[in-house]
């Protein structure tokens, strides 16, 4: 028996013909598969490039969280500049002191390497760069929520990281970023918040 096209649209939906991706098979037999009318299949989006080591920077929130993790391991051995230290901190809005305080980092031996243009040491690097990840992680979930416009990431995450946060038993997030482990579960608790469990 064959729908009328009138039919088709009282009851909002479409019947294809033809085999699509929304086909259903039973029994050997294949059958249409009823879509909401103006529905049709999206393509998937695309997903960015993976950054090369030569194209990570520090400030590239987004590739940075995409990266690799190889790729990550490379630019932190071959070195990340004491100098983005201070303009990470003007990112975040936050003074340099807290920041080297939250990365666990000695001031006087980040302003001198600051001063003579030398990179930050693998560990120290490595904890810069998991900040930048997690700035990119909040602007990546803010991006996927699809209300980005206006939305500073390194703004907000300067401010949440310094408020007690009752899934880490109230302690504030900054007291668990000088160790990459203490950097995971605020990840963790990130992720957690864009699903929904501590709202």
């Amino acid at each position: 028996m064959a729908i009328t096209v009138s039919e088709k649209r009282a009851v909002g939906k479409k019947i294809s013909s033809r085999p699509t991706a929304t086909e259903v098979t039973r029994g050997g037999r294949r059958g249409p598969m009823l879509e909401p009318a103006g529905a049709s299949l999206k393509k998937a989006p695309k997903r960015a490039k993976p950054a090369t080591v030569a194209e990570l920077h520090l400030f590239d929130f987004i590739g940075v969280y995409q990266a690799a993790p190889m790729e990550r391991i490379e630019w932190i051995k071959k070195g990340v500049g004491a100098i983005n230290v201070v303009d990470l901190a003007d990112r975040l809005d936050t003074s340099k002191e807290q920041l080297m305080k939250a990365l666990g980092l000695p001031r006087a031996t980040i302003d001198r390497k600051a001063k003579a243009h030398q990179n930050l040491s693998t560990e120290q690097a490595e904890r810069l760069i998991g900040l930048s990840k997690l700035i990119g992680q909040v602007q990546t979930m803010v991006e996927q929520s699809g209300e980005p416009a206006g939305f500073d990431a390194a703004h907000w995450v300067g401010q949440w990281l310094d408020r007690p946060n009752p899934s880490l038993g109230g302690r504030r997030p900054a007291e668990l970023m000088d160790t990459v482990a203490g950097q995971e579960v605020v990840s963790s608790v990130l992720a957690k918040l864009q699903s929904g469990a501590y709202a």
